[in-house]
């Protein structure tokens, strides 16, 4: 899902997000695990409102998104900041990743990698940011939980008003509650056109999560609720993993 044209609302959806409190909480897991400083990649960057703080903040940030429409945005954003020159945007999708280099650091958030599916392509997207990563190079990531697809995504439907459009937003959850199939349809006010688009989301159980992340040489080092970023209840909507490279690609092609 390349939210072309949902670039437009993509603020609006996400405008009761705390960003101050996730980035303050994935700064302290970078420092934590002593990335104060170096490469770090936001992977499905979106909008870039976290790229852009994680920029101020001294990283020098590779922003990656599929969707030109929304690199569009934050480069606009870092223009006016003035630190367009501290950041990388690349257009890519993160299953044929492609860094150039290695980075100390990744991040991906807003339940990106819920997009990606099913299992086998979410494994292979794992992969590819771990290919990237230096040892010890530190990974978070959100997810929405399985609790969310069932019981708040469910077969609902969501309305978005903007001063030119409106977007409508309905949900099919699958049988066995681990996909979501979600249409979007965007009513443009001034000319009459609509857009429409059609995307999953699919939801995994952290267990599997962390037997993902272990085979593709991280180690979990912290998972917690990712709105409250305290501990996860049975009614947590969304996961935060943190989790760190254990080796280098070159480690682990000459141990077979």
């Amino acid at each position: 899902m390349a939210y072309n044209e949902f670039a437009y609302f993509y603020d609006e959806l996400n405008g009761e997000a705390d960003y101050d409190a996730l980035y303050t909480y994935v700064k302290e897991q970078l420092d934590a695990h002593g990335v104060a400083d170096g490469i770090v990649a936001d992977l499905g960057c979106g909008t870039g409102d976290l790229t852009l703080m994680l920029t101020q903040a001294g990283y020098d940030m590779i922003g990656v998104d599929q969707s030109e429409e929304m690199l569009a945005v934050l480069r606009e954003k870092a223009d006016e900041l003035g630190i367009s020159q501290r950041l990388l945007l690349l257009r890519q999708d993160i299953l044929d990743l492609d860094l150039f280099g290695t980075i100390r650091g990744a991040v991906s958030t807003f339940d990106t990698y819920n997009h990606i599916g099913p299992a086998p392509r979410f494994e292979q997207a794992v992969a590819k940011a771990a290919f990237f990563m230096e040892k010890g190079g530190v990974f978070i990531f959100d997810l929405n939980t399985p609790y969310k697809h069932r019981q708040v995504l469910a077969d609902n439907e969501f309305v978005l008003e903007g001063p030119d459009a409106v977007c409508r937003w309905r949900n099919a959850c699958s049988p066995q509650g681990n996909r979501v199939d979600i249409s979007i349809q965007i009513d443009y006010l001034d000319t009459g056109e609509v857009f429409r688009e059609q995307f999953s989301e699919y939801t995994y159980e952290a267990d599997y999560v962390k037997r993902v992340l272990e085979q593709s040489g991280f180690a979990l080092a912290d998972l917690r609720d990712g709105e409250t970023f305290g501990p996860l209840r049975p009614e947590s909507q969304r996961y935060i993993f943190t989790a760190v490279k254990q080796y280098t690609q070159l480690e682990k092609t000459d141990n077979g």
